[in-house]
């Protein structure tokens, strides 16, 4: 199987499995992709997931070998399915990438993809698929202005050129550096801090990052104002603040990971 679904308590680990290709993603691997974070979107017991890939890469891109072959990835202007997989749902809980070596072309919007990045010091990311006259169509052009603005992201997408792991993590690109190797236990460190708040403030304050770039300003404030009246009618709210009256989460205990 070329990815992995594993749980750990409320976090669930998916991992792409494809050393043989550096875990580049063939049609039938975005299917699984697809299905395993629907998955995890799903399943009311998980908090937070992780991706990551296996055997130090974290993603080449699109399986080229595959595309020359004639079996393409699914090509669609419409719907959740991207030819990459997963790269246009959103999901109702968030995902941190775990990246090891390479996140390049494709491999590179599924991290995108991802709400944080935690990497390896020797990690390498790029648009390689310049080189090749295949398209960023995963939301590549999209989400990597947005993150690290549009002059680094111009330098990104018209070169090709490689970006370290340190030169990443100073455009805001990765959130996390950290020594070779360690990345996934620190997502997984991250993750399972993130899976101790209230989970139903959280989603939904996340969800309001994601939708006020579809709104105007005043459309924005007033769908942040809708989302957090629901969460404090639900009664999350004064339950918290309950908490912190007896001492808990004082002087900023629980927040730093």
């Amino acid at each position: 199987m070329a990815v992995h679904f594993e749980v750990e308590g409320t976090m669930a680990i998916i991992t792409l499995d494809r050393p043989e290709r550096r875990n580049a993603v063939d049609g039938e691997t975005a299917q699984l992709l697809v299905d395993a974070f629907t998955r995890f979107d799903q399943d009311d017991s998980l908090s937070v997931a992780v991706f990551t890939g296996s055997e130090g890469t974290f993603c080449a891109g699109a399986d080229l070998k595959a595309i020359s072959e004639g079996n393409l990835n699914i090509l669609k202007e419409e719907g959740d399915f991207a030819p990459m997989g997963p790269s246009r749902m959103r999901l109702s809980k968030p995902v941190i990438a775990a990246i090891e070596g390479h996140a390049v072309a494709g491999g590179l919007e599924l991290a995108l993809w991802a709400d944080m990045r935690v990497a390896g010091r020797s990690a390498v990311f790029g648009v390689y698929c310049r080189r090749f006259g295949v398209p960023l169509i995963d939301m590549g052009t999209i989400r990597l202005p947005r993150l690290i603005g549009q002059s680094r992201a111009a330098d990104m997408i018209l070169t090709g050129r490689s970006v370290s792991g340190e030169e990443a993590v100073a455009f805001g690109l990765v959130n996390r550096l950290v020594g070779d190797g360690e990345a996934l236990a620190k997502a997984k460190e991250l993750a399972a801090h993130i899976a101790q708040f209230p989970q139903m403030c959280m989603r939904s304050d996340r969800l309001s990052m994601f939708e006020q770039w579809d709104m105007t300003e005043t459309e924005a404030i007033k769908n942040e104002m809708r989302r957090g009246l629901s969460v404090i009618s639900s009664g999350e709210t004064v339950s918290g603040a309950t908490a912190f009256s007896h001492g808990k989460g004082r002087h900023g205990a629980g927040v730093e990971s």
